[in-house]
């Protein structure tokens, strides 16, 4: 995996054979703190929860095209068809812009997938971005927004760029100016897990039937965020798989100063003051697990 700590996010550059092209990079996302707060009328979840980027990249390369959408993938296994977001993301940039130009898209999958990292959102998100510039802006911020609700609840938070306070079903942003300076561990377990199987399975009466009130300290003065780490869905993802349990130990033992399930899981993260600590939980942990680790800071410059 790359772990640059600032890679050149966007780029013009000159593609295999010639064509001119455009490349991005597509970063994950870890939950700093996720509390389910309610459920609407149409079923979906009302939250408030903390999303910080980090620094585990998917690729995407740009051509444009005489007309259509086509996908090909590489890395860890996606569907290349309409059923990824990538494609549906491009689609709708073309329905609300009224560009009659299509484009050919490469994606490099390093994020794991079904993972809590937000891999697929982020994804939809650079290609709503890159096809923008690609076609010389034509859709405002407003318009953008709008067109990354329709493919998603985290997508609007992948345009913001930066870590945020998320409240609603995910799409009420506020940013987070000064977000301290932390590197992580992330564990990913070789299992998979279905975002609508854990919302169905939460028991509500067991959250919080209120918005964190603390989460405003996010704002105004520095704090230990490990004293801060709670997700409402953790308990129902690791009553199925509960080698997240068995994960959250080994980080803390190897020095992490907190650990939690990152959105839906299984991906586990650790906090760590430095990246020599960090990388040091790694070594000592990669013997006794299965699943990809990896080492990330914030994700900065996109």
């Amino acid at each position: 995996m790359s772990e640059q700590r600032n890679p050149d996010m966007q780029s013009a550059m000159v593609c295999a054979g010639g064509f001119p092209g455009f490349c991005v990079s597509a970063p994950a996302k870890i939950n700093a703190g996720l509390k389910v707060t309610g459920v609407r009328p149409d079923g979906y979840h009302e939250l408030v929860t903390v999303m910080v980027p980090v620094s585990l990249y998917d690729r995407l390369e740009f051509w444009s095209c005489g007309g259509g959408v086509n996908l090909e993938c590489s890395g860890n296994p996606v569907p290349c068809g309409e059923e990824n977001l990538v494609c549906r993301a491009a689609h709708a940039f073309f329905e609300r812009s009224g560009i009659k130009g299509g484009v050919k898209i490469r994606l490099e999958k390093k994020i794991p997938v079904a993972a809590g990292l937000g891999g697929g959102s982020s994804d939809a998100a650079a290609t709503l971005s890159a096809l923008n510039r690609i076609f010389e802006n034509p859709l405002d911020q407003v318009a953008l927004h709008k067109a990354a609700l329709g493919l998603g609840a985290d997508v609007p938070f992948f345009l913001r760029q930066g870590p945020c306070i998320a409240r609603g079903i995910g799409e009420v942003l506020e940013p987070l100016e000064d977000w301290p300076d932390m590197w992580y561990v992330i564990v990913t377990p070789p299992v998979e897990v279905s975002t609508a199987w854990v919302y169905s399975n939460l028991k509500i009466s067991l959250t919080s039937d209120k918005l964190a009130a603390n989460m405003a300290q996010f704002k105004m003065t520095p704090f230990e965020v490990a004293g801060f780490l709670t997700n409402d869905l953790e308990a129902v993802t690791a009553a199925r798989f509960p080698v997240i349990i068995r994960i959250k130990e080994l980080l803390c033992d190897a020095g992490a100063e907190g650990a939690l399930m990152s959105g839906s899981g299984p991906s586990v993260y650790g906090i760590f003051k430095t990246e020599t600590k960090a990388r040091e939980a790694k070594a000592g942990l990669m013997p006794m697990l299965s699943g990809e680790v990896f080492v990330v800071s914030e994700a900065l410059g996109i």
